[in-house]
């Protein structure tokens, strides 16, 4: 099978006809010495992204599932016997399973008719709610776990109802992740229906629900079953907002992986959950991928279907704007609102107190949550940057339509190998690089005392956002650009410029600002990795939460506003970035 490097490299050349160019110039000798640096650059393209997910991602997680299976040199599977036997074990794994369940109908029941209300109707705000419903997705988990908690607290605005601490609140915080998800996913496809199929069916007779339901909702099943497998992939894998919720009372693998490695120092019992957690998220992958197929093809890059105004006497429009209301106010903005108003009450009343307090260090604290917000944004910035250089050179390569069915298997792996970061356990990969990175390829360093390693962390996960983020938009490009371009005696380097580049360049400023939130906010690897002089602010905040005392409460409900606010002017210049009809790839 060849590589994918090779399945480019060896196409002809754009405006090449049977091997030879247009017009019948050049010798064979030249035409051998202009395919060398485009065979050398496309191998540069795969070579990279591909060393920097073996090192950084495979290699890692291979310790991790080495330290489950093999013990002084030879296989050895006791360890998931002996983890297993184990009451807490399936308990762990009952409640990941039932939140993940839970989190991705609510999701999905919710979604649906925000999906239908964004993207199919027309009103004024229709992109200011789009942006908001957004914000959810790319906050920081610990922040989400704050705002539900400090919601659902004595003292709360829900505080009355008693589920501070309970199932339902983890699965209220799970929804509120992911709504966005739903909405995108779902909403991408059916602002691009057909709708003669639907005007078909109502000419028929048919009334607007049996459309839907007979019509609609087959057509967007593809869609469906992406988004619910990707929810489902986060419910499961969510870290601080479990943390911060459910405690050790209501955790799941990604919460008992942390506590075995930090609290038990059970690296074989935490190597186990992992190897666990892997086969969950490879089987919701691969249904998100079968999925993503039936929906990702070759998209025009024009304007989506026409959008109707909202018509309230439809009871499809009425029910679609009755939901998302509710969900919009009860569920996104209610734990947002309640977040912002709880980090002005200081124990001697209303006020600025608990910001002012962010320019100290909180008891026993080294830096103060400024400092750490400083940190973030630095360590965020160098996340940003590799993971724009790597996922932009995978989203370059996958674009690329092999004529050869091998090659074509070539592309759609290499694919498939850059989406395994986007669900394996952010925790699994910093627990990976804490017992991989003390002599990494052999050198006499540790990189698990250099910062620089929480930005690699980071970028490991930010990754995958790039790749979904720019690859739909390459792979809308007719071919026949890049070809006219070449017949015309465009260098290839100048028709990825001139073509690739300038088409993408809105596609990959959004892709900016998806992985600078993402990288902002990014708790699960930072909380092994962040050096204790130099904590992320994520990390700040739930040292703060575990410490007693309503100062250090009120400091880490400030903090949690300060980082909801950094990343939410992120998400709002990226929405001005999203192009039209290209809304729906996460």
């Amino acid at each position: 099978m060849p590589t994918p490097a090779q399945a480019i490299a060896d196409r002809p050349a754009p405006g090449a006809v049977g091997g030879a160019p247009v017009g019948g110039r050049g010798s064979p000798g030249r035409r051998g010495s202009a395919a060398w640096p485009r065979r050398l650059g496309w191998t540069v393209a795969v070579a990279v992204p591909v060393l920097f997910l073996s090192v950084f991602f495979v290699w890692p997680v291979a310790e991790i599932v080495g330290r489950g299976f093999v013990l002084d040199g030879r296989l050895d599977l006791s360890g998931f016997g002996e983890v297993f036997a184990r009451p807490r074990t399936w308990r762990v794994v009952g409640q990941t399973l039932a939140q993940a369940t839970v989190g991705t109908l609510g999701a999905l029941v919710l979604g649906l008719p925000g999906a239908y209300l964004l993207h199919r109707c027309r009103f004024r705000g229709r992109g200011a709610l789009r942006a908001f419903v957004t914000v959810p997705f790319v906050l920081p988990t610990v922040v989400v776990g704050v705002a539900f908690r400090s919601l659902l607290v004595d003292g709360g605005l829900l505080g009355g109802l008693g589920l501070d601490g309970t199932f339902t609140a983890i699965v209220l915080a799970l929804v509120f992740f992911n709504y966005a998800v739903v909405v995108r996913t779902v909403g991408g496809m059916w602002e691009r229906l057909d709708p003669r199929a639907e005007q078909a069916a109502r000419a028929l007779g048919a009334s607007q629900w049996r459309v839907l339901r007979t019509v609609t909702l087959p057509a967007l099943g593809p869609a469906i079953a992406s988004a619910a497998s990707l929810v489902f992939l986060f419910c499961a894998t969510a870290f601080g907002t479990v943390l911060v919720l459910g405690g050790r009372r209501f955790g799941t693998v990604e919460t008992e992986i942390w506590i075995q490695t930090t609290q038990f120092l059970d690296l074989r019992a935490a190597a186990v959950l992992s190897v666990v957690q892997l086969v969950v998220v490879v089987g919701a992958l691969a249904v998100a991928g079968r999925a993503r197929a039936r929906t990702e093809r070759a998209l025009p890059l024009g304007g989506p279907e026409a959008a109707h105004p909202v018509r309230l006497r439809d009871p499809l429009d009425a029910v679609a704007v009755a939901v998302t209301a509710v969900t919009v106010l009860g569920l996104l903005a209610a734990p947002l609102v309640n977040l912002v108003v709880r980090s002005l009450r200081t124990p001697d009343g209303w006020g600025l107190g608990n910001y002012a307090a962010l320019a100290v260090p909180q008891d026993t604290l080294a830096v103060s949550a400024w400092q750490a917000a400083g940190t973030s944004v630095r360590t965020a910035v160098d996340a940003t940057l590799l993971a724009l250089l790597v996922g932009g050179l995978v989203a370059l390569v996958v674009s690329r339509r092999p004529r050869r069915t091998s090659a074509r298997r070539a592309v759609a792996g290499l694919d498939a190998l850059f989406m395994l970061p986007l669900g394996v356990s952010a925790v699994t990969v910093g627990f990976g690089f804490l017992v991989s990175m003390d002599a990494p390829l052999g050198l006499p360093i540790d990189l698990r005392t250099s910062g620089v390693l929480v930005a690699v962390a980071q970028a490991v996960v930010a990754v995958p956002l790039v790749v979904r983020t720019v690859l739909p938009v390459l792979r809308a490009i007719e071919p026949r650009q890049r070809e006219v371009a070449a017949t015309l005696g465009a260098a290839p380097g100048r028709v990825l410029r001139t073509v690739d580049l300038a088409v993408a360049l809105r596609a990959l400023g959004l892709a900016l600002g998806f992985a600078f939130a993402a990288s902002l906010g990014e708790f699960g690897a930072t909380s092994f990795l962040a050096r204790p002089q130099d904590p992320t602010l994520p990390v700040v905040i739930f040292r703060l939460l575990g410490r007693p005392g309503a100062e250090n409460y009120g400091a880490a409900l400030a903090a949690s506003v300060l980082l909801a606010a950094l990343t939410a002017a992120v998400v709002a210049v990226c929405e001005r970035l999203r192009r039209p009809g290209i809304g729906g790839a996460w």
